[in-house]
């Protein structure tokens, strides 16, 4: 009787496992590969940005991005692991398999999207920022013509002024004579020096300095564009999805960009992954 019974235990175990009854840990899913680390979700940032993600006085990580890696790698079972380097690396190191995702503000572009996965999960805009009190009354990027703008190296933003000056050149404008810093902190240290005589950055970056007293924020809302968590395979990417759409869910997706005062997506339909194999 006793063999029998083990024998009706077994039988059911492999039943549920045929017919999908016992549901596979993130672990399982996302075993490696596709993950660079079993177990790990790896993932790149670029903690220059606040309030989206930097490093606080204690040398920690913090800010919306930073929560929001912390939250998907918590649903899908995983250890979350951090890589802090220049945003110019991100798209090479996913590429190369240095690591599983980007976690930033990766600007969402058609050609990005033919060589990885990506996830637009915020919407975002570019900002001019200039000193305290715009001297030079700046009010649209026509009047950076002949002016000196810092912007990170790589970035979205340094191609949308590369965009607006070569299209006011063409009508008759001076040029901007833009300057590229690996970073937006050392962009914002370039404009306090006086050595620049603008920024321009992301929309909330700006609004954070200037809410922080430090520069004022002349231009808002140009070129907007979602911005994307980016993923080297689409095993990992879909994983991801569902984690944020179960957040959007359960409203934890709204609690943290309200936090922190990020743009949401609409929220008339989920969040899609876009890429090289997919519509």
């Amino acid at each position: 009787m006793r063999l029998k019974m083990q024998y009706l235990i077994a039988m059911v175990g492999t039943l549920a496992l045929l017919w999908g009854l016992v549901p596979q840990t993130a672990e399982a899913q996302l075993a490696s590969p596709p993950l660079v680390k079993a177990g790990e979700l790896t993932a790149a940032t670029n903690a220059t940005i606040p309030p989206y993600q930097f490093v606080d006085a204690g040398g920690k990580l913090q800010g919306m991005r930073i929560e929001l890696g912390e939250e998907i790698a918590k649903r899908l079972g995983l250890k979350m692991t951090w890589i802090n380097v220049g945003f110019e690396t991100h798209i090479p190191g996913l590429q190369s398999g240095r690591w599983d995702a980007s976690i930033t503000g990766m600007f969402f572009t058609p050609e990005r999207a033919k060589i990885l996965y990506l996830i637009p999960y915020e919407n975002q805009a570019v900002s001019i920022s200039v000193t305290k009190g715009n001297p030079l009354k700046v009010t649209s990027p026509k009047d950076l013509a002949g002016k000196r703008a810092a912007v990170e190296i790589g970035g979205y933003e340094f191609r949308q002024i590369t965009r607006i000056n070569e299209e006011q050149v063409k009508a008759g404008e001076k040029p901007i004579e833009i300057r590229t810093f690996s970073t937006f902190a050392d962009a914002y240290q370039a404009l306090r020096a006086g050595q620049v005589d603008a920024v321009v950055s992301v929309d909330v970056n700006a609004k954070f300095y200037q809410d922080r007293g430090d520069f004022e924020r002349a231009v808002s809302g140009l070129a907007g564009s979602p911005a994307t968590l980016a993923f080297r395979s689409k095993e990992v990417g879909s994983a991801v999805l569902k984690a944020l759409n179960d957040m959007r869910r359960d409203a934890t997706y709204d609690k943290l960009m309200d936090k922190w005062g990020a743009a949401k997506m609409p929220a008339d339909k989920p969040l899609e992954l876009k890429g090289p194999d997919m519509p």
